[in-house]
């Protein structure tokens, strides 16, 4: 007889033997399981968040918003850091365990009949969890889901809801093989959830108001229809004042970090389409978190982790790393080969004095030599065996008042807080 956990086990094994990527990307797989289950995407009022960096932070904001404000919220978001249940979560509470296995179990069936019809109709692996996550989120009864698109945007697995409020945060490269080369394209897949309900963008691309025009919705640009005035931005806090329909002074952030001010922007401006007044707005910013976004794992040395995966991201991160002020900086950094890791390394190196480089625990990770002979270009680097061990070194290497950072992506992070003991 198998146990609970080993049926766990099975679920999300078999989860993650299902294929990632198909030869033609297409709503088609999702819009047929979902069919199947009864169009469950139709039964909660959606909150859709795209864009190249921030989607979860933002995301994370705007469910805490609501739920400060006395409705049930589910949250959809992806990856995870440590636990597969960390992508489906309903009033703060992930999803169980035996839920997963339930809904496997019921979805499972279907996918096989797909995957054998002559119309050879394959969902793939963000289609099957984004269905699951929907039957659960229409079984719980939530009020609101804030989804969080997974890639691009016109063709995600997400992109069968009609929101209430649709969120483009920014717009940067990345992707380039499947979004297109330039960021005009990335803009225009990103723009494609843009539909029933008002857009909140952080980016006037005009492929986005191109968008906002055809569907003839009302479009809010970040610094040209509402913006944020920083206060007091610190290693302890992150204070500001929203100009937008009102004025909402004194609003605090859990997170830290300049390019959060941003991502609150958006999310303040998305409660106010939704009619979310200021208490709730106050409340659900400072209750707000989401773990690996410029987050102090230790203190002493200081370790900080952030999960910039890009450019983009990459350079927000540089900007805010003021907020601990002038420090000597050791980077453990790895990151997957589909990335734009030497730009990232680039844009790291103005702030870095020492790089050691690893390899996450996964196929697609890039190799720690190929980094090395990148990293050498900039500053004294070496390699470790694993990530474990690199954060390991970093740590013997601090002096006082050095940092340890821990950057390049998400899927470094359990082993990187594994050995800081900060799971």
């Amino acid at each position: 007889m198998t146990s609970r956990m080993g049926e766990y086990q099975d679920a999300v094994d078999w989860l993650f033997q299902v294929r990632r990527f198909g030869p033609d990307r297409t709503l088609d797989p999702i819009s047929r399981l979902s069919e199947l289950l009864g169009d469950p995407q139709n039964r909660f009022k959606a909150i859709h968040i795209g864009g190249t960096n921030g989607k979860g932070s933002t995301s994370a904001m705007i469910a805490s918003i609501l739920r400060a404000a006395g409705f049930s919220v589910g949250l959809f978001t992806s990856p995870h850091l440590e636990r597969f249940t960390e992508r489906i979560v309903v009033d703060g509470e992930e999803i169980p365990e035996k839920d997963i296995v339930r809904l496997t179990k019921l979805i499972r069936p279907i996918v096989e009949r797909l995957d054998s019809q002559p119309q050879r109709v394959h969902p793939l692996f963000f289609d099957i969890v984004t269905a699951l996550a929907f039957k659960y989120f229409e079984e719980r009864h939530v009020d609101f889901a804030v989804l969080e698109v997974g890639l691009g945007g016109r063709l995600d697995a997400t992109n069968i809801v009609n929101p209430l409020v649709s969120v483009i945060t920014n717009i940067s490269l990345e992707h380039t093989q499947v979004l297109g080369d330039t960021v005009l394209k990335i803009a225009y897949e990103k723009a494609g959830i843009i539909k029933s309900g008002p857009c909140i963008s952080g980016s006037g691309n005009e492929a986005i108001r191109r968008r906002a025009r055809e569907v003839g919705v009302p479009l809010y640009v970040y610094e040209e229809d509402f913006e944020c005035e920083e206060r007091e931005v610190n290693s302890e806090k992150t204070g500001f004042d929203y100009v937008g329909k009102e004025r909402i002074e004194g609003l605090e952030l859990a997170m830290l970090g300049k390019f959060q001010v941003r991502n609150a922007g958006l999310a303040v401006r998305a409660a106010e389409e939704l009619g979310i007044g200021e208490e709730s707005i106050r409340k659900g910013l400072k209750k707000a978190k989401l773990r690996g976004r410029l987050e102090v794992l230790c203190k002493e040395p200081l370790v900080v982790a952030d999960v910039a995966h890009n450019p983009g991201g990459a350079s927000a991160l540089v900007e805010s790393l003021g907020v601990f002020g002038e420090r000597r900086k050791i980077i453990v950094f790895g990151c997957m080969k589909d990335k734009e890791w030497r730009d990232v390394l680039k844009i790291l190196a103005r702030v870095a004095d020492r790089f050691i480089f690893a390899k996450a625990d996964m196929e697609r990770a890039e190799e720690p030599e190929k980094l090395l002979e990148e990293g050498r270009k900039y500053c004294e680097s070496e390699i470790a065996e694993s990530i474990g061990e690199a954060v390991g070194k970093a740590l013997e290497e601090a002096g006082e008042g050095d940092m340890v950072l821990v950057t390049g992506s998400l899927y470094i992070m359990k082993e990187a807080y594994k050995e800081v003991g900060a799971l």
